[in-house]
């Protein structure tokens, strides 16, 4: 479904919620008395307007820092990709076309198979450790001169270029479970959310329809900011998404 179809239905259906509430609330509710709770209810909703709203956004930012980071990460682990394929073009043969093949191949993993796998969730293949592991076993194994300095350096370049891969790999794969919501947090979140919306019925003195408007768009709001922590849990899906572009970029730059 399109995310914003679903922001929508999660909208209408808050507002619908708060307004028929507000409104059995006013139709149905004890008017006494209401008018003078308005300074202990307002300062009630103040305290746990300001809670819940630290709260949203403390989780907001976390989630927004998250996807740029992965984002950065994904360019990082590319670039070093393509960075040991082109410095092992100064190694012998045949570990010069095997890295580069199995770069080529990594990439291509990576696109096509590991990524679909992190938006939906699902296990990942183990074929692109395999592939790095590979990759590291032919550099270790390229016999280069040893009073060249120049081939040297040029083989420990690639070392270090593919230890920068498996770090960046690590932490691709470490934010599809770390980035996740907590259980905890997600209670807090819709219970807080639900103690903000309600709280505005505590109060008296304005008009039914004034007060179901008021109701409703605080549903409206709260809900939109829960949506939005929802769709962003995935750097890899949802809102957020975060995609193959940097690897795609490295197949073209390895062919």
């Amino acid at each position: 479904m399109n995310v914003y179809v679903a922001g929508s239905l999660w909208v209408v259906g808050a507002v619908g919620l708060g307004a028929l509430i507000a409104y059995l609330v006013r139709r149905y509710g004890l008017d006494e008395g209401r008018p003078d709770n308005n300074d202990a209810a307002g300062q009630a909703f103040t305290i746990v307007g300001g809670l819940h709203a630290a709260v949203i956004a403390f989780v907001l930012i976390s989630l927004f820092d998250a996807a740029s980071t992965v984002r950065d990460g994904s360019y990082s682990e590319a670039q070093s990709l393509v960075a040991a394929s082109w410095a092992a073009d100064a190694l012998p043969e045949p570990a010069r076309t095997e890295i580069r093949e199995l770069a080529a191949g990594y990439a291509d993993t990576v696109v096509n198979r590991e990524w679909p796998r992190m938006r939906d969730g699902g296990p990942l293949p183990e074929e692109g450790w395999d592939q790095l592991d590979r990759m590291r076993a032919v550099v270790d194994g390229a016999e280069v001169p040893g009073d060249d300095d120049w081939l040297t350096n040029r083989k420990t370049e690639v070392a270090d270029s593919l230890l920068d891969v498996f770090k960046e790999r690590q932490a691709r794969l470490n934010a599809v479970q770390d980035n996740n919501v907590g259980m905890v947090v997600w209670f807090v979140l819709i219970g807080g959310s639900v103690i903000f919306v309600l709280l505005p019925n505590l109060f008296g003195g304005t008009k039914s329809l004034t007060h179901i408007v008021i109701v409703s768009t605080l549903a409206a709001a709260t809900t939109l900011l829960l949506f939005a922590i929802f769709q962003m849990q995935n750097p890899f899906a949802g809102g957020s998404k975060v995609g193959p572009d940097a690897f795609s970029q490295a197949i073209e730059r390895l062919r």
